[in-house]
């Protein structure tokens, strides 16, 4: 078995996804009630069998570092780890300059490891993929380089980096973000997008990013710089994720991908785990997704009192451990640990993070509360649009968001 290294790209700013990454690393936003962001990619690898992980962090690193050496504590006895390596500046004073200078400025951890192989992914994206079928894919086609893609509607294509490919997957084209993405063979209405998700040889992977390092005019991105330039001069080959197959995964699970990368998209990610019979199922056991177990109470519902309308129950909603619903109503939302919702409360369409507490007679539809906010009795919030811009940040798509900490009055 070839010896493989994975490396997690965690260190940009996420400035789509303020306020929530106004006090953490966008890969440590909360997700789905009890899971992080950057728990996905870790879970990926860990059940794929790589266990040698290192995170690149970078901005407002402390809730993501905390959360690793919380959560992903390997069995250091067989080699196996997922350790964070803040940026060192070993190159000089700045902190990375993109995607391909962050692996630039860490070039020691491929010195110490002495990969075969090396996995360059990022850290905020929500799927399930087993790495090494990407593994084998790479080596049976004699690879420099694998990219990993996925067909995505041709209107969005101009936020990705669009791949033409030929029969037998080699990448002849490259275009990072194009205004006028070409469409894939056969298919007018779809183009594939790159996932941001690599795997290099090596050697490969070392001669670019010195190569990248050495020219000033360069955006230093593995997209812009290093795929764009090195399709032309070696092999390239694209893996199809559609054809990744994961154990216990339903067909239309088969291909899930969400760049959470804004909060629309975060927020609509979220709400399709509370459908009844969602796509991405996060209770499939044969390829768990983990994260950091808490040692609090089973959740609780509480008030039965019909005749005057103080029932504490949840529907087609997510509710972690430690949260008490207590006579309030919460429908189609995700409640992560230590939520409390009391009496004549309704929370609808939802995400509300840690120890977030509704007060009495509240009305909140279509919101996200970070942690750590109380919110009044009697507040309404998500009803009045002019009212919830004037007080908070509200999405293009109409969805208030109250940051962690906040004082509501």
């Amino acid at each position: 078995m070839s010896k493989v290294l994975a490396m997690i790209l965690a260190g940009g700013a996420g400035t789509r996804l303020e306020p929530l990454t106004r006090e953490r690393a966008k890969p440590a936003v909360p997700f789905g009630g009890r899971y992080r962001i950057i728990d996905f990619v870790l879970s990926n690898f860990a059940n794929s069998g790589v266990y040698r992980m290192k995170v690149l962090t970078q901005y407002k690193s402390d809730s993501l570092n905390n959360h690793l050496s919380r959560a992903w504590r390997m069995t250091a006895f067989l080699g196996h780890y997922v350790e964070p390596v803040p940026a060192q500046m070993r190159t000089g004073l700045d902190w990375y300059k993109g995607s391909a200078d962050a692996i630039y400025q860490n070039l020691n951890i491929i010195t110490d490891e002495e990969p075969d192989h090396i996995f360059v992914f990022g850290a905020d994206h929500v799927y399930r993929m087993d790495t090494r079928q990407m593994l084998d894919f790479h080596c049976a086609k004699k690879a420099a380089c694998t990219v990993a893609a996925i067909p995505v509607p041709i209107e969005q294509g101009r936020e990705f980096g669009i791949i033409d490919v030929g029969p037998d997957g080699r990448m002849l084209q490259f275009l990072e973000k194009p205004k006028n993405p070409p469409p894939m063979p056969g298919n007018p209405k779809m183009c594939l997008a790159s996932m941001g998700n690599y795997l290099f040889d090596t050697d490969v992977l070392v001669q670019e990013v010195v190569r990248d390092a050495a020219n000033e005019a360069s955006a230093h991105d593995f997209g812009k710089s290093i795929i764009s330039e090195l399709y032309k001069s070696a092999p390239v080959y694209v893996y199809d994720f559609a054809q990744n197959e994961i154990p216990g995964q339903e067909a239309k699970e088969r291909g899930y991908w969400r760049d959470v990368g804004n909060i629309d998209v975060f927020y609509e990610s979220n709400m399709e785990l509370v459908q009844v019979d969602p796509v991405f199922n996060l209770y499939n056991d044969r390829w768990p997704i983990h994260t950091q177990p808490n040692n609090y109470p089973p959740a609780k519902f509480v008030f039965a009192d019909k005749e005057h309308e103080r029932v504490g129950h949840a529907t087609d909603s997510l509710v972690a451990e430690g949260c008490i619903i207590s006579g309030g109503h919460v429908h189609r939302s995700v409640l992560s640990p230590k939520v409390r919702v009391n009496s004549y409360s309704e929370v609808e369409d939802c995400i509300l993070f840690e120890n977030v507490t509704i007060g009495r007679r509240c009305r909140i539809r279509r919101a996200i509360i970070d942690k750590n906010v109380e919110i009044p009795p009697g507040m309404t919030i998500g009803y009045d649009p002019v009212e919830d811009k004037r007080r908070f940040h509200v999405t293009p798509a109409g969805v208030v968001v109250i940051p962690k900490g906040m004082k509501v009055t």
